[in-house]
């Protein structure tokens, strides 16, 4: 609103008037319009908040423009991407999304020199998600490849020596994981993963000082044993490698109740149904792993060590002087002889046992020779 001031009487007239209402005085520049400095800062108020809004406007323009770039680009990657080849290498590491795929399964396969029949559909789709899940548990089936490199050859060679089957190996992939020292949440413990009382009734000794089915000849003898016992009940191999997990007995009135002749027609807990499966996706899979992305290079896999073998035959009131007195650590002596459970051997009967002591070489990566088990493992 304008405001003047009459000069005449002094007071402040309101409005555009030509007089003051006051006195009647005729005011100069009446007509004319005046701000007060009120009006003025309400003004500039009101200017400041256009250009703020206009800005705002502005801003949200070029934003959407960017969106809109952004995703324009994004399509046009996608269809670039989707034109390659499908060998395009899934390595790369260019912020993308790796591929996912799932492998192909063959119509027919042999596990210890049986015949699987992968064209039962429910046959095929119970091996395809055994070997999706170990396709793409890749830390734990990397680690697999590298312990196996070195303990295929121990374990096998014993496998042969007591006319098992070679792919009896994959039994004890699926069990531990070729971890040695394994011991699962039932008190299983070993390579082959025994209960205390199985691995007693197989003739392992298992107490507080010794347990040897930390011991990798000794287990797997064990095993032989067992599983030979178990084909010559069920009469196949697929079978007795079930049994090995359920128990014989257990086993053998499942095939009873549900008039089946083998485990693959039974109706088991998830954990039975799944694991010969489980044994077979191990050995497609450790046939080529690189058929599966698995990029290993000879000198990443774990070597077998070289040592020598003292028997002992007395007590050892100490392990740890015993170690020391023979060139290595306690702690590599334990390493290298899992079954050693304590600090001290009592060993009353005088009983031998076989103790590895690995040679000063096998201990340095750059004194030891590189072998592969499998040149299927590596890429090089």
């Amino acid at each position: 609103m304008a405001q003047m001031t009459c000069p005449n009487c002094g007071k402040q007239v309101y409005g555009n008037v030509k007089t003051c209402p006051y006195c009647n005085h005729a005011i100069k520049g009446a007509g004319k319009l005046h701000w007060s400095g009120m009006n003025l800062r309400k003004v500039m108020i009101a200017v400041i908040a256009l250009l703020v809004i206009w800005q705002i406007v502005i801003l949200c323009m070029m934003a959407s423009k960017s969106c809109s770039r952004s995703q324009e680009k994004k399509t046009e990657q996608v269809q670039a991407g989707n034109s390659k080849d499908d060998a395009h290498d899934n390595n790369d590491q260019n912020g993308t999304f790796a591929q996912v795929t799932a492998p192909k399964l063959p119509a027919q396969m042999e596990f210890c020199g049986e015949k699987i029949n992968l064209d039962r559909i429910d046959m095929a789709e119970r091996l395809d998600k055994e070997l999706i899940i170990t396709i793409y548990n890749q830390a734990q089936t990397a680690l697999i490849i590298k312990r196996a490199n070195r303990y295929f050859p121990v374990l096998i060679k014993i496998l042969k020596q007591n006319k098992i089957p070679e792919d009896i190996i994959y039994l004890a992939v699926a069990e531990s994981a070729m971890n040695v020292g394994s011991v699962s949440t039932a008190g299983a413990a070993g390579i082959w993963q025994f209960m205390s009382s199985t691995a007693t009734e197989y003739g392992l000794e298992v107490n507080n000082e010794v347990d040897e089915r930390f011991d990798i000849e000794k287990s797997t003898v064990a095993a032989c044993q067992f599983l030979r016992k178990a084909y010559s009940q069920y009469g196949n191999w697929a079978t007795a490698c079930a049994s090995y997990n359920s128990g014989m007995g257990k086993m053998s009135s499942e095939l009873s109740d549900q008039q089946a002749s083998n485990s693959f027609d039974l109706r088991l807990v998830s954990e039975s149904s799944r694991y010969v499966f489980r044994i077979i996706a191990y050995k497609l899979f450790l046939h080529n792993p690189k058929s599966y992305g698995y990029r290993l290079t000879s000198d990443q896999l774990y070597q077998p060590i070289d040592y020598e073998v003292v028997e002992v035959n007395a007590e050892v009131p100490s392990w740890v002087s015993w170690a020391k007195a023979h060139g290595i650590s306690y702690m590599q002596l334990r390493d290298y002889n899992p079954w050693i459970r304590n600090t001290k051997l009592t060993n009353s009967t005088g009983k031998t046992y076989k103790v590895k002591v690995p040679k000063k070489d096998a201990l340095y990566r750059s004194k030891t020779k590189t072998t592969v088990y499998n040149k299927n493992w590596v890429i090089d």
